[in-house]
């Protein structure tokens, strides 16, 4: 009996022993882990503080080169590990955010904004109907009141569903925010996203001409109010001079674009430089990876701001 009770006693302390050295085991390759993605991290921020020096430096210079606002990916290599970066115009895209005006709490529907959203989506191939149910459903989420829109959607609608939600009645964070509304199915956001965006104000953003690509088209469509199409949109964006518009009064003088009659609002929105920037990080450092998504704005007295910063990447 004295043998079996000391045998019995070793293999419980073995267990012990074994189980306190996979918690040390996994305690330090938690606190490894912990420390990898500070690193990283900290590298990415560095990604964006450099990004703001550089687009400081590109405002301060004046220019509407559109050399200077296409995108630019940088990579480089940091010690353990490596470092991409991309650096974009942030306002070659429709501002979700427009199809409301008002004030928090009071937001109302923008007709304005609403009819460029319509022109951009009948660019992208959206069937009419499709598209009303699409725009509809946005007004109503970000609207103050529980009011529906014709074809749209306010609480009800979303209180049926599993797991159950509510309308945000505030302006969008994010454009990923559309995957939470109704109508926006996957195939319809996925052929959305790039031409969208959710900038932290209700006003129709400034639309920086000077960095449209050709794929940039619909966007015109959508300054346009539908009365260009893309094909006509992407000529005149592949004819632009190359050292870019001087001023707006140049880019509507552009034939496809002088006959074009649109309310004196639209005119406002062209820019010729850029303003808003999207800059991203993907790092990878010994054993981790992290994503830096990053909103910059470049306030009025030349000072680069911090808008939004989201660890994750492009969804």
């Amino acid at each position: 009996m004295a043998l079996l009770t000391v045998l019995l006693l070793a293999m419980v302390m073995s267990v012990l022993v074994v189980a306190m050295l996979d918690d040390v085991r996994f305690g330090l390759r938690r606190s490894a882990n912990a420390s990898d993605i500070a690193q990283a991290r900290w590298y990415a921020q560095g990604v964006e503080q450099m990004a703001m020096q550089r687009i400081a430096g590109l405002a301060s210079g004046g220019s509407v080169d559109p050399r200077l606002w296409q995108r630019r990916i940088v990579a480089f290599p940091v010690e353990e590990g490596h470092v991409e970066a991309t650096i974009e115009d942030g306002s070659r895209c429709f501002n979700l955010n427009s199809v409301v005006e008002g004030m928090p709490g009071q937001w109302q529907r923008r007709e304005l904004g609403v009819r460029q959203y319509l022109a951009l989506l009948a660019a992208l191939g959206f069937p009419a109907e499709q598209a009303e149910t699409m725009a509809d459903a946005l007004v109503d989420w970000i609207d103050s009141d529980q009011v529906r829109s014709p074809r749209g959607a306010e609480d009800a609608a979303y209180l049926g569903l599993r797991p159950a939600y509510r309308t945000s009645a505030t302006l969008l964070a994010d454009a990923s925010e559309l995957r939470a509304i109704h109508g926006y199915a996957a195939p319809a956001y996925a052929r959305l996203r790039r031409h969208v965006c959710a900038l932290p104000m209700a006003a129709p953003s400034p639309l920086n001409v000077n960095a449209l690509t050709p794929d940039d088209a619909p966007l015109l469509s959508m300054l346009t109010l539908g009365a260009l199409d893309p094909l006509a949109g992407a000529r005149i964006i592949a004819a632009r001079p190359a050292s870019g518009w001087r001023d707006a009064v140049a880019f509507w003088a552009t034939p496809g674009l002088a006959s074009s009659d649109v309310p004196s609002a639209v005119y406002e929105q062209v820019s010729l430089r850029g303003d808003w920037f999207r800059v991203s990080a993907d790092v990878r450092y010994m054993d981790a990876r992290v994503d830096m998504g990053t909103l910059l704005h470049r306030r009025p007295d030349g000072r680069v701001a911090l808008v939004a910063r989201r660890w994750s990447g492009e969804d």
